[in-house]
């Protein structure tokens, strides 16, 4: 007879990097590619800072503490497993490549942002999208949950009008918010419902980011789609309204 029982679920394997394993000449091809754009990324963004030279201090701070020390390779620490536990997430959702600044340039513009907006970036990583809308003259706000990345990067990124705090970004107050940029790929299921729920406290009419995919949920309203090159290789960027009264979200290419 067969038990109908379900068999108990295994331990998490949200810190495995098993699942990542490639073909040796395969990762070769893939270290090549991203070296590649790496420079270019490097070379349009200094190229860009060069029309705003205050913001030129903290995009190289940001640099340098890369090199003296990434906290997103501390994946057994104290502080990081405390953070993980307190917030439901995994690893996995902290890691994902880096926005270069032409590309958050790009999709802010295109979303509005100007000199009277406030952008709050969820999970701001290394900063480059808050240096952006800096470049925008837009006020400029990220919550990051590693708290040894921000106390390195905040006191460099501080100077230029920008502030970062450790935070959980579903509890991030986001009421006076008016775009919000979000990686949103790299999060599990169970992240996007969470933050789905917290999104709900923006006003209406706030401007909702998202990499890859647009948000499918009721009130979210898709606007267009571009292709954008990442450091990982060109992406669609998605930019929605949020619109509590209208319950159909919708999405269209341009």
């Amino acid at each position: 007879m067969t038990d109908p029982t379900p068999p108990a679920p295994g331990p998490r394997r949200d810190d495995s990097l098993e699942d990542f394993e490639l073909p040796f000449f395969q990762w070769i091809a893939i270290q090549l590619q991203g070296l590649v754009i790496a420079v270019i990324v490097r070379s349009t963004d200094l190229l860009l800072l060069l029309w705003r030279p205050s913001l030129l201090r903290p995009y190289l701070g940001l640099w340098w503490q890369r090199l003296l020390l990434t906290p997103y390779s501390a994946r057994r620490t104290f502080e990081m497993v405390r953070a993980l536990q307190s917030t439901g997430q995994s690893f996995r959702e902290l890691i994902y490549g880096e926005t270069p600044l032409l590309t958050a340039l790009l999709f802010l513009r295109r979303a509005g942002v100007g000199s009277h907006s406030r952008v709050v970036d969820l999970g701001a990583g290394r900063g480059r999208v808050l240096i952006a809308a800096r470049w925008l003259k837009a006020q400029s706000h990220g919550v990051e949950l590693i708290a040894d990345h921000v106390k390195r990067v905040a006191p460099w990124l501080e100077p230029a009008g920008i502030t970062l705090t450790v935070g959980d970004m579903t509890r991030e107050p986001l009421t006076d918010a008016t775009h919000i940029f979000t990686n949103w790929v790299a999060f599990t299921p169970e992240t996007k419902a969470r933050l789905v729920a917290h999104l709900r406290t923006c006003q209406p009419g706030t401007r909702i980011i998202t990499v890859t995919r647009p948000i499918q949920a009721d009130g979210f309203i898709g606007h267009t789609y571009r292709w954008m090159l990442f450091t990982w290789g060109p992406e669609k960027v998605w930019i929605q309204e949020y619109r509590p009264e209208i319950s159909i979200p919708s999405g269209k290419e341009e």
